[in-house]
């Protein structure tokens, strides 16, 4: 029986994939690599991928991190960005790349990707898809079944490691034929069509590339950005004010020892939270920004927390909107 690593993004895609190359007598060991840029949200919410795929195919999920090597490709990618900063064709390379070296530590003989000619523009045409194989190592030995009639044949394929039955001729947009044999399988819980990589979300990467430009991008600060509203108050001073009660507790629980958190200490109102150099020097400027979501008539007490400190309570006078809208990241 031979093996192939399948890449899971937790979307109906790869869902499908693993299911044909298992009725095509292929052993599956599917990977999911983490960062801090996919959407885990289905329609009934969280998504416990691990889980999923044990119900649904009886294989265990194979967590792999990639966030570092990530960053380094977005600080620098050799062939460009999309629409926003996401640089889908040197993703998708080193995922393929991180695959190839695992492929000698389990044994796998080829690859297996969800991808379908023509569905993303940037990184699924049939000369992104070439280069990136090519360019990875793995060429003639990427396997993408539902467009696999569509492209150049693979080794897998002219060795017959995998009969052409179970390989489609899917192309372009459309999820119509996937929706259908999703239903004909039973498959329920999955990552929406709607969600997918936050790298290609406008608003997002207005707040990334910031971090960017300002020599701020690391792991903890990519997954703060997503916990509220996101302020420029300098070059190296952010402010996130969260949007509801979920938002507020994450923002404490992933606060740093460095970080001001800031609180009205009456009534209701968000959780913000103060980082980077200067912090103490746009303090007023961060709690008026506070005081302006408070929605508080007149002066409002705010309570400032700051490492092992004892907390403040400093009195302040709201910012104004055109305020609060110069320094927002939109």
């Amino acid at each position: 029986m031979k093996k192939a690593i399948v890449l899971y993004s937790g979307g109906l895609d790869s869902m499908l994939v693993i299911g044909l190359m298992q009725r095509a007598g292929v052993e599956v060991i599917p990977v999911m690599f983490q960062t801090p840029f996919h959407n885990p949200y289905s329609k009934s919410g969280m998504i416990n991928y691990g889980k999923v795929v044990q119900d649904q195919f009886s294989v265990t999920l194979r967590e792999v991190p990639l966030t570092d090597d990530l960053l380094d490709v977005i600080r620098d990618p050799k062939h460009g960005r999309g629409k926003n900063i996401n640089p889908c064709i040197d993703c998708h390379l080193l995922m393929l790349q991180t695959a190839k070296q695992l492929m000698q530590t389990w044994q796998a003989d080829f690859i297996v990707t969800g991808e379908v000619l023509g569905q993303r523009p940037m990184s699924q045409h049939k000369q992104a898809l070439d280069l990136i194989a090519r360019k990875s190592g793995l060429d003639g030995l990427v396997v993408r079944p539902l467009s696999a009639k569509l492209l150049p044949p693979t080794i897998p394929q002219t060795e017959g490691w995998v009969a052409e039955e179970f390989l489609l001729d899917i192309g372009g947009r459309g999820r119509k034929r996937q929706m259908a044999l999703a239903q004909e399988w039973g498959l329920q819980d999955y990552s929406t069509p709607a969600g997918g990589c936050l790298l290609t979300d406008s608003g997002y990467s207005r707040k990334l590339k910031n971090l960017l430009e300002s020599d701020m991008l690391d792991i903890e600060n990519c997954h703060w950005i997503q916990l509220g509203r996101f302020f420029n108050l300098s070059e190296k001073c952010k402010l996130v004010v969260a949007r509801n009660e979920k938002e507020c507790k994450l923002l404490v629980k992933h606060s740093r020892t460095e970080d001001y958190i800031i609180e009205p200490r009456e009534g209701k109102g968000p959780t913000a939270l103060l980082r980077g150099v200067g912090s103490e020097d746009h303090a007023g400027l961060a709690n008026a920004i506070v005081a302006y979501y408070c929605k508080h008539d007149g002066p409002l007490d705010l309570v400032i927390k700051h490492g092992q400190a004892p907390e403040r309570i400093v009195t302040v006078a709201a910012a104004d909107e055109a305020e609060v809208k110069q320094w927002l990241v939109m």
